[in-house]
């Protein structure tokens, strides 16, 4: 039972208005760079005033040396592991790397070419990259991708540059489509970043997170080394099902179909039960892996997502100070630390 109906949220893509499919071809690549930067960053700019390091915090910091508490230091640096050992307030010092590269590890598989409205979640996906991607080449950052879809296929070297910016955008939407059936296997994609990024950098997991289990360790193993950030697609229907009578529903990667009475009020509601439980065990194993979450939905602003994850990394960063983890620790500190 519980197959059956993660298999059915995964339903084939339902049809996208005509200037929406128009967009999605790679030769609009440039048209749909331009329309963001007219619309969401300009939006941003006058919300975040300048203050882009909110959405990469932590990244570039190395921890490297350990030195007593003076009055004019942030308490919020102190370390107190190594305060109560010896009996003494010490504090962290940082140095920053400037030279720190982002990349995208963007999950293209066909369970994401999926919308229920007016928007795909790979609409959505590649509207938040193109936004990400400028926002961080203006200021001076490298950015660089790894594509999914049934295995990792391409590998995008970090660049900076809107020209770069621009050959991201139509590596996602110029894609061929999926040939013969397959299901996800998002641990292949963060087993492949984990080997290539020797580097420590800011990495962005754009997925729906709907594959085979075993990806939540790797992400851990990840989040360890990376400053991770997962950002998941979903869709409402893939949450709650409407009365619409009966309903075709093929899954998106295995081919299957089934004929379901979205009708009976009692099927609706097994369907609610199992997606809410899907929605909490997803939750957990992100909470685990010890990554921040971004959420993303076909139905909703994406300007709106990015300063509620803003907000939340600025509360967590005033509670939390330099103690984040995913910090690499020198040699000579960890005996004491």
């Amino acid at each position: 039972m519980r197959n059956w109906f993660r298999r059915s949220t995964r339903a084939e893509p339902m049809e996208a208005p005509s200037g929406a499919l128009a967009e999605a071809s790679g030769g609009n690549a440039e048209h749909v760079l331009r329309r963001l930067e007219w619309t969401v960053l300009r939006r941003l700019d006058g919300l975040l005033q300048g203050d882009y390091r909110t959405l990469m915090r932590g990244t570039g910091m190395d921890l490297a040396d350990l030195r007593e508490y003076q009055h004019h230091d942030d308490v919020r640096h102190i370390d107190w592991n190594v305060t109560a050992r010896l009996q003494l307030p010490h504090v962290r010092v940082f140095t920053e790397d400037r030279e720190m590269a982002s990349w995208f590890l963007l999950d293209l598989s066909p369970s994401v070419d999926f919308g229920s409205g007016l928007q795909r979640k790979s609409q959505i996906s590649s509207e938040f990259v193109a936004v990400l991607a400028r926002v961080l080449t203006r200021h001076g950052n490298r950015i660089g991708a790894m594509l999914y879809g049934t295995g990792v296929d391409t590998v995008i070297p970090a660049r900076g540059g809107r020209g770069h910016v621009l050959r991201l955008l139509h590596s996602m939407q110029a894609r061929p489509e999926a040939q013969g059936e397959a299901t996800t296997r998002l641990d292949d994609l963060l087993r492949s970043a984990a080997q290539f990024l020797r580097r420590r950098s800011t990495v962005f997991v754009v997925s729906d997170f709907i594959s085979e289990p075993g990806w939540e360790k790797t992400l851990g193993q990840l989040a360890q080394r990376h400053e991770v950030v997962a950002v998941r697609l979903l869709d409402p229907l893939e949450l709650e099902l409407p009365d619409l009578g009966l309903l075709p529903i093929r899954d998106a990667e295995t081919g299957e179909q089934l004929l379901v009475d979205t009708h009976d009020a009692g099927f609706r509601k097994r369907f609610a039960r199992i997606a809410a439980q899907r929605e909490a065990d997803l939750r957990q194993a992100l909470a685990r892996a010890g990554v921040d979450t971004l959420e993303l939905s076909t139905d909703g602003d994406l300007v709106d997502a990015i300063m509620r994850f803003t907000e939340l990394r600025k509360r967590r960063g005033q509670t939390s100070g330099a103690s984040g983890r995913g910090r690499v620790l020198p040699d000579h500190l960890k005996a004491v630390a």
